[in-house]
């Protein structure tokens, strides 16, 4: 469960869900919206919501664990490539 603060790179997110085995989910924080972003359909709205500067208001679920751990790996890279442009 991690929160997409930074999820700026759609491109790279998106490579990196499709390595995942199993379903990985877009929640919003409140929980009202999700999106399965294995779905290429769900994976546009998801999306059309990111680029609107909203995310910051969702997690990200994986259903696998092994894929959880690439997924804060995926973020944790994307954080520390912007702390050494800083």
């Amino acid at each position: 469960m991690m929160l997409l603060k930074n999820a700026k790179d759609i491109d790279n997110l998106i490579e990196a869900v499709d390595h995942c085995r199993d379903d990985v989910l877009l929640r919003s924080v409140d929980g009202r919206e999700e999106f399965n972003l294995k779905s290429v359909l769900s994976r546009y709205v998801a999306i059309g919501e990111l680029c609107k500067d909203h995310g910051d208001q969702y997690e990200i679920f994986c259903m696998n664990p092994a894929d959880e751990g690439y997924m804060m790996h995926f973020f944790y890279s994307l954080s520390e490539a912007k702390t050494r442009c800083a």
